[in-house]
Order: C-alpha cells, then structure tokens, then sequence
C-alpha cells in the first residue's frame, strides 16, 4: 500500500515519521479550538451558582486547558515540541433556544481555546488539545451532578500563519 502523497507523517516506504520542519521558516502561528459540552440543566445550574462540590468548575478546567495545550506533544506522538507563548480558555453559553426541547435551551458550555507561538509548525493540536481537556474537566468535575453530559463538535475553528496559509471555519452557525 502506497502513501497518501498528501500524508506528511508516512515516508516513501510508507512508514510513519516525524515531519523534518528544519527547513521552515519561523512565523507567528495561532489557532482557535472548540468544543461544546451539553448537560443537564441541574449540572448548568450548578456552574452558574459556583457551588459544586469539587469547586470552581471553570476556572479548574481553564488550568487544565493550559495544561493540556503544554502537554501535547507528550500526548500526540508526532506533534512537534513547540514554544507556547499564550494560552487563553474561554467559556460561553450557546444558545439553543431553537431546539424542539425546551429543556436543553442554554444548557450547553462552549469552551474555546487559544493558543500562539512563534514557530517552525502550527499550533492547532495544542489548541485542540486544550479544548478537549478543558471540556473533560468540566465533565469530570460535574459528574455527580449528570452523568449524562457529552461533549462533541471538539473542532478547530480558525488558524493563522505559516505556509498553508489561513483557516476559518464558516459553519452559518448562528452560536
């Protein structure tokens, strides 16, 4: 089976490696991630109020978002150690008042992680990493509350800098 020629982690024998990126020139790079968790309207209470028996559920799962972002290249084996200059976590509530179920309406977290750095390769497994982290604290932090809760659309949303140029995600999404 030959290569995907679009495939950079695969050589010509078809054997998985890390990218060389010595040739690459040094750029300011940033990438936006997402993820959406959708949970129980006693769980979404529980953030709201801040008094969850585990203890600040936003702000313990915006550490671990920057946490997760710094520890990417452990966690994704052909990602390259790259300098993190800045990390930010931000939550929002999405409104899903146009959903057949009242119930769900604003019972869904947006966590959205941005990441910068000056470097030879991108950012985005490490914004996408911070996402993911940050919405698996918020899970894991409010599972006595809703078991229950998912988290999907762990998505990158827009990227700058380096050679393949610029990405922005147009969903028409109105959250």
């Amino acid at each position: 089976m030959k290569p995907d020629p679009r495939s950079t982690h695969f050589n010509a024998a078809g054997e998985v490696h890390m990218v060389d990126v010595t040739g690459k020139d040094i750029t300011v790079r940033e990438a936006v991630a997402s993820a959406r968790i959708h949970m129980s309207a006693d769980a979404a209470e529980a953030i709201r109020r801040g008094d969850t028996k585990k203890g600040d559920v936003l702000a313990v799962a915006r550490l671990a978002g920057i946490a997760g972002a710094k520890w990417t290249s452990h966690l994704i084996p052909l990602c390259h150690a790259i300098p993190i200059e800045a990390v930010s976590i931000d939550f929002d509530w999405v409104d899903e008042s146009d959903s057949d179920d009242d119930a769900v309406a604003n019972q869904t977290l947006r966590c959205t992680a941005t990441a910068r750095t000056t470097a030879k390769t991108g950012i985005e497994m490490e914004s996408l990493t911070a996402a993911s982290t940050a919405a698996l604290t918020v899970y894991d932090m409010l599972k006595s509350v809703d078991r229950a809760m998912v988290i999907d659309q762990v998505r990158l949303e827009s990227k700058s800098g380096g050679k393949s140029g610029d990405f922005r995600r147009d969903t028409g999404d109105k959250a």
